[in-house]
Order: structure tokens, then sequence, then C-alpha cells
């Protein structure tokens, strides 16, 4: 994890460094916009952290940043009245709340892929037995309808026995 601190306040890199050794995370100063960018354009971080001095002064150029950042949790915070106790507290739990959704978001793709496949092997296991019922049916065809229900029945009681364990 790489988190960008972004600021026009002089001592910028003391106070990335102090980050750093409170979060244990490796910190990376900017200086200003223009810095910002060029490190945004370089590589990828997990959290950028902005002085709001800079988005009030160039809207447009903060703008960019946001733009940029990517995936990176966005950060605001006044760096004239926070402390770095208190900005680590505030990346800490932007990262704790990414964390969480991510699990969530996680917790209810595997829930819809689940759903999706429930539905689709009752699907295939009603429409083999209806066919099965066919008086047309040849033995063969009938034999490998069966296989397919049966298959499809294996299928359903798998999904519903991990029905409520926890995903992972």
């Amino acid at each position: 994890m790489k988190i960008l601190v972004v600021s026009g306040m002089e001592g910028v890199e003391n106070c990335a460094s102090a980050l750093s050794k409170t979060l244990g995370l490796e910190c990376e100063a900017a200086q200003g916009r223009r810095a910002a960018v060029a490190a945004l354009k370089r590589g990828q971080y997990t959290a950028i952290v902005v002085d709001e001095n800079i988005i009030d002064l160039d809207a447009a150029g903060s703008e960019l940043i946001w733009e940029l950042a990517g995936l990176a949790i966005p950060v605001q915070v006044n760096f004239a009245l926070s402390g770095v106790e208190r900005l680590a507290r505030e990346v800490r739990m932007a990262l704790n709340r990414r964390e969480r959704e991510r699990a969530l978001a996680h917790q209810a793709a595997a829930a819809a892929i689940e759903n999706e496949l429930k539905s689709t092997v009752a699907g295939l296991l009603l429409h083999s037995q209806l066919a099965m019922q066919e008086r047309e049916v040849s033995a063969p065809l009938a034999e490998k309808l069966r296989v397919v229900a049966d298959l499809a029945g294996s299928l359903r009681q798998q999904l519903s026995s991990t029905a409520g364990q926890p995903h992972a």
C-alpha cells in the first residue's frame, strides 16, 4: 500500500515521513498540484491525502488530481488544523471503510452468482425431468436425460449445502 500526500505547504515531506511512521505504510510527498499529477502518472496509490487549501485555491487542478487518482481513496484534510495523529486517523478510517465496502461488494457479487447458478440448475432439472416424461423419448435419450437430471440435482444439493457458509 502506498499513500500520496499532496500539499502546497513547506515541509510536506516531513508530514509524509511522520505519517509513514505512524501508519507503517509507504507515503510519498507531492509539493503542489504539478508534483501530484506527475506522481499519479508514474504510479498507483491506495490513498491520496490532499490538503484542502490546494482544493480551495486550484479547483481545476484538484479535479485533475481526482481524475488521475484511479481507485485510490481520496482523503481531504486541512493540514493547517490537523496534526499527524489526526491525519493518520482519517487515513485509517478511509482505508477501513474501503475494505468494508470491498468485502460487501464481494459478498453481493458471490450471492448474485450463487442465485444465478441456482436458477440455472433449477431450470436444467425441471426441463430434463419434463423431457423424460415425453412418450416419444428413446431409451438412450431417456438415459442421457436422467444423467443430466442427476447431475443438476447433485449440483443443486451442493449449492444448497454451501448457501449458509460465508464466502471467502
